[in-house]
């Protein structure tokens, strides 16, 4: 729809468009000295900087001259852009002759004025509306590194990360996602590091997505991830700036969404999901231990119940005699199986865990503290499990909080209970075909199609992509940049 030269008009369709939005302001201003020219000013109240709108707009059009175009050669310039040129104390100020698009930009926090004889609209950059502080992040937390994490506004985001990288050929492509919600999404990548195949996949499949709304970045991983009905992530997530600038300088390419605090990262593999930003901050040696154990927790997590199921009940001969004696000792007194005892378990942990979370503050920790040293107390004099499982389940709970990235934690937590029942049917049997049929998902999973099990699968070996996956070598080591990324310029540090 054209923007009217007839100033009422124009008003009145966006009033029949917007109408039972109270919210929306309209004000109409008379300019000029000699020649009145009437203008309207329309926006959203709550989105916008009211300070500014009133110094920096209404105050500079009343003290302005006349709006009557001026002439330069022998064409006579619109009245918009004397308004523009010469009256409007905004940094930033558009020219739009579309009615929807200026509708939309002041749904957005932006001011549209309108100026009667001109078929032309400003859009004035006015945003102001409630935005939260840099903060550190909460599910990301390091000892030594960067403090500062993702806020809700996506250009704050942007902000952090280009504060990282100051390089020209870093590139923000900013697109708009949701029929009703027109979520601001960027996509960022270095130019002549990131391969194109990938940015053009990547841009390709945010912009089919057709949906009335994207409320967080979890919507968008789940309609562009290739395989939804796996239950990993091929996408990695983090509330780090410094985390997607690091991937960025990889040649991965990451998407901002507005409206919350995560940031993706494409391609994603095994290996980046058991890394942490703090790796990057600490001697190499400490870097390749930790990173060593949360692969340890890992596994620690996804088989230890299992395991105990599979031992005292099909395979008690495989430990020492010594601890055969105390297990049987233990569950002597326990009615149920040891399948029965180890679910009772992990489902009350499981409980424990979702009510903290849901309960912000120290009562939240609190409960879970407390709740997990009275309720294992008290199973334990009951008979209704043994001190052994308790432990188990203990070791189990802390390794999950060990691993790095929460969203890969969690896969693993969910397929412990798979294991479990696995084991309870077929003892160490079923554990080690859950683990042949868990390798071969792995195997044949892909990220924007990067194998997701690279470099274990074969793709960056000879570019020693493993010596920044199980381990963490020195920085002088890791002259080339991952093979998985497929980048343009593979040299990352050039020794003298």
């Amino acid at each position: 729809m054209n923007i009217s030269k007839v100033l009422n008009e124009n008003v009145e369709a966006i009033k029949d468009i917007l109408k039972g939005c109270d919210d929306v302001v309209y004000r109409s201003i008379e300019v000029g000295h000699d020649k009145k020219t009437q203008v309207a000013i329309i926006f959203v109240d709550g989105l916008t900087d009211k300070m500014v709108i009133s110094e920096y707009i209404i105050e500079s059009l009343l003290d302005a001259g006349n709006f009557e175009g001026i002439s330069i050669g022998s064409v006579k310039s619109d009245a918009s852009e004397k308004a523009s040129s010469e009256f409007i104390a905004v940094d930033d100020v558009k020219k739009e002759e579309d009615l929807n698009k200026v509708i939309d930009a002041i749904l957005v926090g932006e001011t549209a004025l309108f100026i009667d004889g001109s078929d032309k609209a400003l859009i004035l950059s006015t945003r102001g509306w409630p935005k939260r502080g840099i903060q550190e992040p909460q599910t990301e937390t390091v000892v030594k590194g960067p403090r500062d994490g993702f806020t809700e506004t996506l250009r704050f985001n942007t902000a952090l990360v280009r504060r990282r990288i100051r390089d020209p050929k870093l590139k923000v492509k900013a697109m708009k996602v949701g029929r009703r919600s027109k979520t601001d999404v960027a996509v960022m990548y270095i130019e002549d590091i990131a391969n194109d195949e990938i940015v053009k996949e990547v841009i390709n499949r945010i912009e089919r997505i057709d949906i009335d709304a994207i409320g967080e970045t979890a919507f968008l991983e789940f309609l562009i991830e290739d395989n939804y009905l796996s239950p990993f992530p091929q996408i990695e997530s983090t509330e780090r700036p410094d985390a997607v600038a690091a991937a960025i300088l990889e040649g991965r390419i990451a998407i901002l969404v507005d409206n919350t605090p995560f940031g993706l990262m494409i391609p994603a593999t095994i290996g980046t999901f058991f890394q942490s930003s703090e790796d990057y901050y600490t001697r190499w040696p400490m870097a390749s231990v930790f990173r060593f154990i949360r692969i340890i927790a890992g596994l620690l997590t996804l088989l230890s119940p299992a395991m105990y199921i599979a031992i005292t009940s099909f395979h008690p001969g495989l430990i020492p005699s010594v601890l055969t004696f105390y297990v049987a000792a233990s569950r002597i007194n326990v009615p149920f199986p040891a399948v029965i005892e180890a679910f009772l378990m992990e489902l009350t942990i499981e409980l424990l865990r979702e009510s903290g979370t849901r309960i912000a503050g120290p009562i939240g920790s609190t409960i879970g503290i407390v709740g997990g040293i009275i309720i294992g107390q008290a199973a334990v004099e009951a008979g209704i499990v043994s001190p052994l499982k308790i432990i188990i389940t203990a070791v189990t709970t802390i390794s999950f909080f060990a691993i790095a990235n929460y969203e890969w934690a969690t896969s693993l937590r969910i397929l412990r209970f798979v294991f479990m029942i696995m084991a309870a049917l077929f003892g160490l049997y079923g554990i080690m075909l859950g683990i042949v049929l868990l390798m071969v998902h792995l195997a044949k999973l892909e990220s924007f199609g990067i194998p997701f099990a690279s470099p274990l699968s074969g793709l960056g070996l000879k570019e020693g992509d493993l010596k920044d996956t199980i381990v963490k070598v020195p920085v002088q080591k890791l002259e080339f940049r991952p093979k998985f990324t497929f980048p343009k310029d593979k040299i990352r540090l050039k020794k003298r």
